[in-house]
């Protein structure tokens, strides 16, 4: 079944409520891929219906408790993850709180989180490699080139509000894994079960030049991504535009979604 058939049977069923490295900074359009070999997706239904046991943070430290009250600059990523994975540059970190677009994904149409979700205020957070930012958004760089990553957070009414806006999001993107040959393109859905209520999906990000089939390569690895998280009530969205791998990936979506 293509990945737009997949859609829009989950979008019809989120509407009845059923749903609850060493790296560059390219722009979008000169994506490169890594030559680590990749972990195995999982698949769109296992997203919906996780069955992964619950693991701790690979670091000897308790897995995280699902997140409860609003969100603060506390729970959004640090400059320090990217440094555990390798990235030696020096990161500026940027935040602000209001609306916004919460991904870059041309395919599913630049929107701001209130039009997708009309929720209340997030908060944003840009990480970057030069101190040079947009004047209508801090957390974006003014070169594309210089931005490490970008995260939006917002706290939800309940988990289960959370969980449903989690996957809203995450659905509104899966059109994206399907596009012409020659057009960037994400890769399969990966799902990591963090700890029970605290759970996260990414997609990685291939160039063009790696499309040749209308769908990502499965024998190359991607260049960053995007990431999908919930923890409690909290839910939020990371943009990966570093060219992290999929073990660097993982490693920086899991460190979001137990942060968050």
């Amino acid at each position: 079944m293509r990945a737009r058939t997949i859609v829009a049977i989950l979008a019809a069923a989120v509407g009845l409520g059923l749903l609850t490295g060493w790296f560059v900074l390219p722009a979008r359009s000169a994506r490169s891929s890594a030559t680590v070999p990749a972990a195995s997706p999982t698949s769109l239904a296992s997203l919906v219906a996780p069955t992964a046991a619950a693991s701790s943070r690979g670091d000897g430290s308790p897995p995280p408790k699902p997140a409860t009250g609003p969100v603060t600059d506390r729970n959004l990523l640090g400059a320090d993850a990217f440094t555990a994975v390798g990235f030696t540059e020096h990161i500026y970190v940027r935040d602000r709180v209001g609306d916004g677009n919460y991904a870059n994904a041309d395919c599913a149409g630049e929107k701001t989180l209130t039009e997708t979700l009309g929720g209340p205020s997030a908060h944003f957070r840009g990480l970057m490699t030069s101190p040079d930012t947009d004047r209508s958004d801090p957390t974006w760089t003014t070169s594309i080139g210089d931005q490490v990553a970008r995260e939006v957070a917002a706290a939800a009414l309940s988990p289960t509000l959370s969980q449903n806006f989690t996957e809203r999001l995450l659905l509104e993107e899966v059109p994206c894994q399907d596009e012409p040959p020659g057009h960037w393109v994400y890769g399969p859905t990966h799902t990591l079960d963090v700890a029970p209520g605290v759970t996260a999906s990414w997609m990685g990000t291939y160039d063009g030049d790696l499309n040749t089939t209308g769908s990502a390569p499965r024998d190359k690895e991607p260049c960053g991504g995007l990431a999908f998280l919930r923890s409690g009530s909290h839910y939020g969205v990371l943009e990966v535009d570093a060219c992290l791998d999929t073990a660097a990936m993982t490693r920086i979506v899991r460190a979001a979604v137990s942060q968050l």
